[in-house]
């Protein structure tokens, strides 16, 4: 089946958004946008096509939710945003540019499934370490690493070291440290995979919160489908052998969520549609 290409919805209130005057390209005028985008791997035994031709435009201030099964390329995907992977072939821009520059303009935070703080910094220093080892503090309107941690509810944890908080609190600290830099773009791989579903169900409304409050572009890798359809404006739904677009589902939810949508029949239908095409992938 064809990637279903859905009309992009609107960007939330703060969004950075792109000028889009007469003759203003695609690429220019989206947040990442893939043409043909294709990643192969090579190895003594085999060759690996862990992506193919992969075409995508985000906008800015848009929250794409990734889903597939394991090795359909996803952690793949954001690596080749964040310019720590080349594509084999195809042409991404980031932010109207190269990947490389958005990169070295630190435009792109990056959120792992470890939090992988420094055990001998606090929260606090730990959120001030991207500022010390690659400057970004003179960037006109950025948070503070004190505003950051409030921004993020450990506004009162700010001292306290990595041993002494739990999971979910060392995994909010790994984002307000991503957003220190005050990047337009934040790639989060499977960042709440390892907690507590009670944990992951506070952090999914907390990621939605700092969204909307930041206008910051976001692409977020999950295998969990109520994560993906809660957390998304649209679902990127990819296919394995090799990974490709599967599908693109828009999520035509209200702006204004809470875990309560779950229960909605509107949530539940959209579920089934997303766990019938994943069957598939």
């Amino acid at each position: 089946m064809a990637a279903v290409m859905s009309p992009r919805p609107a960007a939330p209130k703060g969004a950075r958004t792109a000028a889009e005057g007469e003759g203003t390209s695609p690429a220019a005028a989206a947040a990442i946008s893939c043409r043909d985008i294709g990643v192969r791997f090579f190895t003594e035994r085999r060759d690996v096509t862990a992506i193919k031709s992969l075409d995508l435009d985000v906008a800015p201030g848009e929250f794409i939710t990734l889903l597939g099964p394991s090795g359909c390329g996803k952690s793949t995907f954001l690596r080749v945003v964040a310019d720590l992977l080349e594509p084999s072939r195809g042409r991404i821009d980031v932010l109207g540019g190269s990947a490389q520059a958005a990169r070295k303009n630190r435009d792109i935070g990056f959120v792992f499934q470890d939090a992988a703080l420094l055990p001998w910094r606090t929260a606090l220093q730990n959120v001030e370490l991207p500022l010390q080892v690659g400057g970004g503090a003179s960037r006109k309107g950025r948070r503070s690493p004190q505003e950051l941690l409030e921004l993020v509810g450990l506004k009162d944890r700010a001292h306290a070291w990595p041993h002494e908080m739990s999971g979910g609190q060392r995994q909010r600290v790994s984002i307000a440290r991503a957003l220190a830099s005050d990047p337009k773009i934040l790639l989060m791989d499977e960042p709440f995979g390892a907690l507590d579903e009670i944990t992951r169900d506070r952090l999914n409304e907390e990621i939605r919160r700092v969204w909307k409050d930041t206008g910051v572009t976001i692409l977020f890798v999950t295998h969990s489908i109520h994560e993906a359809a809660f957390l998304g404006q649209r679902v990127l739904m990819l296919a394995a052998n090799p990974g490709r677009v599967r599908e693109i589902v828009p999520i035509e939810l209200p702006d204004d969520r809470t875990l309560d949508i779950r229960e909605t029949p509107e949530f539940v239908r959209l579920t089934a549609h997303l766990r019938r095409v994943l069957e598939t992938c």
